[in-house]
């Protein structure tokens, strides 16, 4: 009985959310220029848009379990390493918008008490 309701309520969500997970993967990786992934020291670009493309044609059509959590692995690889890399070469990384200098503070630059 339990396991009947694993089955149907627990495993399709993982799968979803799996599915999920590695769409966005691989829109993130479709986005990306081609040149940030050399300049990254990282596979191309074309590596990853067919692992990730596997996985969501596996997420989205086959279903096989075992294929699946390796598709997570790749999507949690390409965001944990990958994406971070990318961000850092194209200029992304900071986490700063308008790109200020080092000395900007919440409210503008800072200035020393001038």
């Amino acid at each position: 009985m339990l396991m009947n309701g694993f089955d149907e309520g627990v495993l399709p969500l993982l799968g979803y959310a799996m599915l999920a997970l590695a769409v966005v993967a691989f829109v993130l990786a479709l986005t990306a220029r081609e040149d940030a992934y050399r300049a990254a020291g990282k596979q191309t670009k074309t590596f990853w848009m067919v692992i990730l493309g596997i996985t969501v044609v596996v997420d989205f059509f086959l279903g096989m379990l075992f294929l699946q959590i390796a598709g997570l692995v790749a999507s949690i690889v390409f965001f944990v390493d990958v994406r971070p890399a990318l961000k850092q070469v194209s200029g992304g990384g900071g986490g700063r918008r308008g790109g200020g200098s080092s000395s900007d503070g919440p409210y503008g630059p800072y200035n020393g008490g001038r």
